[in-house]
């Protein structure tokens, strides 16, 4: 099993809590398998932004905080401030100096926002219903309490399977068929499942909340051969989004019509007319059938709170033989592990693409192998093959958070993104992280560090140098060999 602990950053505890992940110092204060979170507030972020100092609490003096957001927790936590309860104060920028560090050396001690999950949160908004955490891949937001245990139920659409290369375009209908059978059968699975404490069950049945997500992004980009952060890209990344959230709610709507909406249908905000793409002002690709959708909601409800949320798929995506939920490819060639022994695998889009150039050869394919999946050096091949062939280590970072922010209107949950830097420093983390809250993320999950393994070469031949890469070239690694914990 796997295992994942948030701390808020106001928290006395916030030092040690970095620490428990460190190489060194005493191994009893370590849990070198727990995996690490921070839930931020936005008071913290602005500190940082103003080089201003930030308190640390013990919750048994201001217990009121952990149930507050916003506004609210603003006004409580200044005057907790003003009447001397804190325990210690310290320049915000050297406590988040100390997170970033944990991040590049650990990958863990993910990034997730308090403010951003509670304000959008659609489950519900009313008083004492907070959203405390996220989960152990940082894509379900939901509330909880001592009554109540959130837990969510997950399924995710191949959208490698709906390009329609002839029309280059997506196949919207059958994307649209694909989700309302998704979500009823999720749906079901709430009824059926098992649930290990009541807390658990209870809370299933009241809210029902699922969360369908998404694999094969990289896949779509590859056949419609969009560059993965191009602008093409990520507006057809949001329309996509867009659709399935559509979809979905379209077929809660249907299930509300025949079984009813949730039993706590009156407590969310969806129930006063509020949708998850409002709180973000957005233009919407399909006004008339959001329109239509609101008309049917005001009179039957809903049959779940939540229906979006985009886990890892590490494993499912493996299975369908897809590249992970909405992140880039890693590699163009990667090492993979069966019972017969290790063997490499070369992205089969970019043998076809070479293929068809006739340069898929010996030459490229130790080229390949001794770039360690890279094609940035490959003179012999053209620009636009080079860009759409990059991987996450060669895509500037503030790429990825756009596309991420873009469909964040879209997902009434979060999703698990992942961060690529092959040499991280606290500068570079710092202003990637400031800027992803900016952008309005409500969660990030591992950052990922390039890896000292290289891909060894199965024979020692001798590569024509056609051009030396450009120095500053990122190379890309094997798939990090990192456990990453996936939630499905």
């Amino acid at each position: 099993g796997a295992a994942a602990v948030y701390l808020e950053t106001w928290h006395s505890d916030i030092e040690e809590f970095l620490e428990l992940r460190d190489n060194t110092g005493e191994d009893a204060r370590r849990t070198h398998n727990l995996n690490l979170a921070h839930w931020v507030p936005d008071e913290f972020m602005r500190r940082v932004n103003a080089d201003a100092e930030w308190s640390l609490f013990s919750p048994a003096d201001v217990p009121e905080l952990v149930d507050l957001w916003g506004e609210e927790f603003d006004a409580a936590y200044r005057k907790a401030e003003e009447q001397g309860l804190a325990r210690k104060t310290i320049p915000a920028r050297d406590l988040y100096g100390r997170m970033m560090r944990t991040l590049a050396q650990t990958g863990n001690g993910w990034m997730t926002f308090k403010d951003a999950a509670n304000r959008t949160a659609n489950q519900t908004a009313l008083p004492g219903h907070t959203v405390h955490s996220s989960n152990l891949c940082t894509e379900i937001l939901e509330v909880t309490d001592d009554g109540e245990t959130a837990v969510c139920n997950l399924g995710s659409v191949n959208l490698g399977a709906f390009v329609d290369t002839a029309t280059g375009d997506i196949d919207w209908a059958r994307l649209d068929a694909t989700v309302r059978t998704a979500v009823t059968f999720l749906d079901r699975v709430v009824d059926i499942n098992f649930y290990p404490t009541e807390q658990a069950g209870r809370s299933n049945a009241k809210w029902r909340p699922v969360g369908l997500g998404a694999m094969g992004l990289q896949d779509v980009f590859f056949k419609l051969r969009l560059p993965f952060d191009s602008p093409e890209a990520r507006e057809l990344s949001t329309r996509i989004a867009e659709r399935v959230m559509l979809a979905a709610y379209e077929a809660s709507a249907d299930l509300a019509e025949r079984s009813g909406p949730l039993p706590a249908w009156e407590k969310t905000r969806t129930a006063q007319g509020v949708l998850h793409p409002d709180h973000y002002g957005v233009e919407l690709t399909w006004p008339e059938r959001w329109a239509a959708l609101r008309d049917r909601i005001a009179v039957s409800g809903l049959r779940n709170s939540l229906l979006l949320a985009i886990a890892p798929t590490a494993t499912i995506a493996s299975i369908a033989g897809v590249y992970e939920c909405i992140e880039p490819q890693v590699s163009n060639l990667f090492k993979r592990e069966t019972l017969s022994g290790e063997f490499l695998q070369v992205n089969s889009y970019l043998v076809a693409e070479l293929k068809k150039l006739g340069v898929w050869d010996a030459r490229t394919r130790e080229a390949l192998r001794d770039a360690n999946g890279s094609v940035q050096g490959f003179a012999w091949i053209p620009e636009d093959v080079r860009a759409l062939y990059r991987t996450a280590w060669e895509i500037p970072q503030r790429g990825l958070i756009d596309m991420a922010a873009a469909r964040t209107p879209f997902l009434d949950q979060s999703q698990s993104l992942n961060l690529f830097l092959e040499t991280p420093t606290i500068g570079k983390l710092s202003s990637m992280y400031a800027y992803a809250w900016k952008s309005g993320l409500k969660t990030t999950y591992y950052l990922r560090s390039r890896p000292a393994t290289r891909i060894a070469r199965a024979a020692q031949a001798t590569v024509p140098v056609q051009q030396p890469a450009p120095e500053d070239a990122v190379a890309c690694s094997l798939e990090n060999p990192e456990s990453c914990e996936a939630c499905q």
